[in-house]
């Protein structure tokens, strides 16, 4: 009997576990897939594969920082492998003008408008607050590349925006 509520517990603690990990991370991962996929519907499916693939692999994570990366790089992994895919290619989209975000729709849609892999460095670096070595590490990129499309993404986003930005 001991035995059972023993078990009891560590299934408690495990989805307590579960749990915190879903409110810590949960519009990251979203929000990474949106960006890559353009579709909140399809998002919404990649964050549900990231969470099963976390909870079935139980992976030992070093720290929360490897823990994050490893949910960002599983995430831009299964989008990619969601745009590869026969599925994705050969379906019609639905034109939705539906606003996804509070944040200035103008912005959004020159972010959107980016090839992949710029949005990927734009979102890692301004919204998540990483460094060119973090966001490298991630996109398993050098850090040369990564500064690179950096660089012409803010280009590209200056020259689609009215005004430019304030710092530069």
């Amino acid at each position: 009997m001991r035995k059972g509520a023993e078990r009891v517990n560590t299934s408690i603690d495990v989805d307590d576990q579960i749990q915190t990990v879903l409110l810590k991370y949960s519009d990251m991962v979203i929000r990474i897939a949106f960006q890559n996929l353009k579709s909140m519907a399809d998002a919404e499916d990649i964050a549900q594969e990231v969470f099963l693939k976390l909870i079935t692999t139980h992976p030992d994570f070093e720290n929360p920082t490897h823990e994050k990366a490893w949910i960002i790089r599983v995430t831009v992994n299964l989008c990619k492998d969601f745009l590869k895919s026969s599925w994705f290619k050969k379906r019609a989209a639905l034109n939705e003008n539906i606003p996804m975000h509070d944040e200035n729709t103008e912005v959004l849609d020159a972010v959107l408008r980016l090839p992949v892999k710029f949005r990927n460095v734009i979102y890692l670096h301004y919204y998540e607050d990483m460094t060119i070595a973090q966001i490298a590490n991630i996109l398993q990129k050098k850090e040369n590349t990564v500064s690179s499309w950096l660089h012409r993404a803010r280009k590209l986003l200056k020259e689609s925006l009215t005004g430019g930005f304030d710092d530069e």
